[in-house]
């Protein structure tokens, strides 16, 4: 099966994100296109989406991934705690470290790849970029994503455990991006440049 992904520029790519996150029941706050834009208008960063026909043969946004620069010295006080939990396990000094923020796929969807063709994609964009590590955080209770996560190499960093309820515990996750890894890659994708 050939994925097809479109890479969005910033405003589009906020309101297609903010569109696709309404279809995730799981995700008890959804962001918003000024929330994305706030958050990447002044980094590097991509947006990606996974195309699928539905049941007229429209094409339509059935999966998404967000990511972007994480510098040692963050202004914003999210991503400068996140650095601080990362601070002992990352090297930041004199590298580019690439976070892949937010994403999913909706549940008709699921189990077709679409989430590592996007996660694979997002590799290729930051090793052409000049990115040396892709960072991840997600909950303990996000089973299929870290499977995914698991199969595409990434190595478990840190487990940040809640104190009531283990499945709400923080996993940080991370990958090294060299050419070699590339070579790993397994899904067949077609990326277009959208508005």
């Amino acid at each position: 099966m050939e994925h097809i992904i479109r890479q969005y520029t910033l405003e589009p790519g906020a309101l297609e994100a903010q569109y696709i996150e309404e279809y995730f029941t799981e995700f008890r706050k959804k962001k918003t296109a000024e929330e994305i834009i706030a958050r990447l208008k002044d980094r590097e960063h991509l947006i990606l989406l996974s195309m699928a026909e539905d049941d007229d043969g429209v094409l339509i946004p059935v999966a998404y991934k967000i990511g972007h620069e994480l510098k040692l010295q963050e202004t914003s006080i999210k991503l400068s705690e996140l650095v601080s939990e990362l601070r002992d396990i990352v090297e930041f000094r004199n590298r580019k470290i690439f976070y892949s923020w937010i994403g999913g796929t909706r549940q008709k969807w699921r189990g077709q790849g679409r989430y590592r063709a996007l996660t694979e994609q997002q590799e290729e964009w930051a090793h052409a970029h000049g990115f040396h590590e892709l960072v991840v955080k997600t909950k303990n209770k996000f089973y299929p994503m870290r499977a995914t996560l698991d199969h595409l190499n990434f190595d478990v960093i840190k487990f940040q455990r809640h104190l009531r309820d283990n499945r709400e515990s923080k996993v940080y996750l991370s990958k090294k991006i060299a050419a070699e890894v590339l070579g790993k890659h397994q899904t067949t994708r077609s990326v277009v440049q959208a508005a």
